[in-house]
């Protein structure tokens, strides 16, 4: 077998590709991975030597590399994607061309195939915007709040348009908020964590009182090895843990785990468009017999110990980052 893994190199996609080589010892692998500012090639240092396995550097969206790529593929897994919605508002044009662009470069490939391999793409629970009570199902109606969520949406409905019009095989995977080690740092847990760790502000958007569902990174990975093996083509899969927490309680816990000052708590001017509250039904997912393994505080501590223990990956991005963090907070934080 053959896993072409797009995005590869990122927070999701490198835990994905190291889950899918463990699952799979004898299958060959291929990352095709473009190292913009989120994709970091030591996420995969731990498959140097192992058979089969091949990282390229390369651009999703160059149809004719992605065409030699799939020629031989049975699985595509598409993370291929900008993902953080704060730099959306700064740069949407981005998004658009990773996700949608993208998305349409490796669906037009496979249809051109004589036998197209098998589809997982990635999306998010944000393509379903608020959801302020009870949890949205597959078949609710999308209505995306930023232009990073807008993207995923699109992508979307555009890999169920070539299943229905072409039949290439396509599963959606929609995910709640995944977190763990090696998320990039201007994400929210890592950047309370090394915020912490450092003694620096904690910029909080709002009242904090925001709420997500979250999960454990190596449970969504379990789930979506899952549905790529059994997902049903032209059907999406939510994927959630049916935990809850405010942002403000999840900072509170990181400072209590790092041991820094409450004090560095920041509640700053909200970001435009900012959900209430995100969750998803994830019976479908449940039916294939996944479940959440890693109690949220338990996978939170975890998460934070690891930044505490690993500076020597987190403090070299740390220079990708100070551009944002003075666009996005410097003002905020005044």
């Amino acid at each position: 077998m053959h896993i072409l893994v797009t995005g590869g190199a990122g927070f999701i996609g490198s835990h994905f590709t190291r889950a899918a080589c463990a699952a799979f010892p004898r299958a060959r692998v291929t990352v095709l991975d473009k190292l913009t500012y989120g994709g970091v090639r030591a996420n995969l240092d731990a498959l140097k030597g192992r058979r089969g396995f091949r990282f390229v550097r390369g651009d999703v969206c160059d149809p004719p590399l992605v065409g030699r790529l799939l020629k031989d593929c049975d699985l595509l897994v598409n993370f291929a994607a900008e993902t953080h919605v704060d730099r959306s508002l700064l740069a949407a044009g981005e998004f658009l061309r990773t996700s949608v662009l993208g998305a349409f470069t490796l669906l037009e490939a496979a249809r051109r195939l004589g036998r197209p391999p098998r589809i997982l793409h990635m999306s998010t629970d944000e393509v379903y915007g608020p959801v302020l009570r009870g949890a949205a199902g597959e078949d609710a109606r999308l209505d995306p709040s930023s232009p990073y969520s807008a993207s995923k949406a699109g992508a979307d409905l555009l890999a169920l348009a070539y299943h229905r019009s072409f039949g290439v095989p396509v599963v959606i995977a929609r995910a709640c908020n995944l977190y763990g080690p090696r998320q990039f740092p201007e994400k929210m847990i890592p950047l309370m964590a090394t915020n912490a760790l450092r003694g620096l502000s904690l910029p909080v958007y709002g009242d904090g009182r925001q709420e997500r569902e979250w999960l454990f990174v190596a449970d969504a990975c379990r789930a979506l090895l899952r549905i790529a093996g059994r997902g049903v083509p032209g059907r999406v899969y939510n994927v959630g843990s049916g935990t809850w927490r405010r942002n403000i309680d999840v900072v509170k816990r990181i400072v209590r785990r790092t041991g820094a000052s409450p004090a560095l708590i920041r509640h700053v001017t909200d970001r435009p468009g900012h959900d209430r509250r995100y969750a998803v039904k994830a019976a479908a997912i449940r039916r294939l017999g996944w479940g959440p393994k890693v109690g949220f505080e338990a996978g939170l501590d975890l998460t934070v110990d690891w930044y505490r223990d690993n500076p020597g990956w987190w403090k070299p991005l740390l220079a990708k980052t100070r551009g944002y963090f003075r666009t996005q907070y410097g003002r905020r934080l005044k």
